[in-house]
């Protein structure tokens, strides 16, 4: 696949699809963690004598002119993350960027208006994607948070590059990565899938069945697990309609010879509270009027142990409310156990929105081999899905 490192860009226009979809408090970025993940794309592309022009979309303004959207609040933000001034257009197409590229020098950088100002961005119109393709001479997708979405920017423009277009490196990365797990050479493969429902994980669970070894599942999901399987669940989370589903997954993990390794023991609360008394119990016999709200303490040992044993792992999903401090120590001891696996050579990747901010909340992401900035994308993905983004210029 052809990236920013293998394609002829000295001199021309360089169409680069980022995504600046960053948190602001009145005007100012309060994480500017996208930003500093496509800096070395853009700065690879000036240092190789490109005119960049950086296209992105932030928030929902539904194809209206909104200034609390505009990317105008973000210039100095990215001019301060790149070393470098960045100039700013008010509008994304037409005559007033074609006017503004013209007087760019070779490693000059320019951002564009917010791509969803136009409702065509988000239908994916062909006009609308010829609009802005007509503005650069090279295309680079490096957004791969949104490269689940057939957006006029993210897969429509693509066609019109024919040669001249490839990935940034974040986008790169993240295809790299991905692929490492769900082709995976290397045994034990290990996924630690956890989150609320069973119905929002069924897909990836039985995209991996092919391709893990262990399967370890937390999060509210188990209890529709351990209610499936004829236990007491008390108040725990359980999804009633979805227990037949729990049941297949089971059956599909044991003709795939894949250990699905279920909690042993719960740590539960009285209610859905950070201050509720925390008691223990056996993870299928949660008391009436307890909701298992984290792993125990068994759990995380048995947990930890195969995680230590494997040699390529996923995390998606915490396995408890991590947000609540009486109930962190389970998604921790996963984190702690990962780090661990890494530090003596296993591959780790983490995605997920979740298990991301459990991952960086504790200072385990600098440790991992690798901390997807996807989101849904990453989700998508892993779902064996093909993503617009991916095929656009795949083909």
């Amino acid at each position: 696949m052809d990236t920013v490192e293998t394609l002829d860009v000295s001199g021309k226009v360089v169409l680069v699809r980022v995504d600046f979809n960053v948190p602001l408090s009145n005007g100012v970025i309060t994480d500017d963690t996208r930003i500093q993940a496509a800096v070395p794309t853009i700065n690879t592309l000036r240092d190789r004598g490109a005119k960049v022009v950086l296209m992105s979309h932030m928030g929902r303004p539904k194809g209206q002119v909104s200034p609390e959207f505009s990317l105008g609040q973000i210039v100095s933000g990215v001019s301060k993350a790149l070393g470098t001034e960045v100039g700013f257009c008010k509008e994304s197409t037409g005559e007033a960027p074609k006017k503004a590229i013209s007087a760019m020098g070779a490693g000059d950088v320019l951002l564009l208006e917010n791509l969803r100002f136009r409702k065509e961005e988000e239908s994916g119109d062909y006009s609308f994607a010829r609009e802005l393709a007509d503005l650069g001479q090279v295309y680079i997708n490096d957004a791969f948070g949104t490269a689940h979405r057939a957006h006029a920017s993210t897969a429509v423009i693509a066609q019109f590059f024919t040669g001249a277009k490839g990935f940034g490196f974040i986008m790169a990365n993240e295809i790299k990565n991905v692929s490492k797990v769900l082709n995976s050479t290397e045994k034990p493969v290990t996924a630690i899938v956890g989150g609320a429902k069973v119905s929002s994980k069924i897909t990836i669970l039985e995209n991996l069945m092919p391709v893990v070894d262990k399967l370890i599942i937390g999060g509210g999901m188990a209890y529709t697990f351990f209610k499936a399987m004829g236990g007491s669940t008390g108040d725990s989370l359980v999804e009633e309609d979805k227990l037949q589903l729990a049941l297949a997954t089971m059956k599909l993990a044991k003709e795939h010879n894949v250990e699905f390794i279920l909690p042993i023991d719960s740590r539960n609360g009285d209610g859905f509270s950070p201050d509720t008394p925390v008691s223990i119990s056996e993870a299928n016999e949660v008391p009436r009027g307890k909701m298992g709200l984290d792993i125990g303490p068994q759990s995380e040992s048995l947990f930890s142990d195969a995680i230590l044993s494997s040699r390529i792992i996923l995390w998606n999903g915490p396995v408890g409310v991590f947000e609540f401090d009486a109930f962190e120590k389970g998604t921790v001891a996963i984190g702690k156990a990962i780090v661990e696996a890494t530090q003596k050579g296993a591959f780790s990747l983490v995605g997920g929105g979740d298990s991301v901010a459990a991952a960086k909340k504790y200072g385990f992401a600098p440790k991992m081999s690798y901390v997807s900035t996807g989101g849904g994308a990453m989700l998508e993905y892993l779902e064996g899905k093909e993503l617009p983004g991916i095929q656009a210029i795949m083909s």
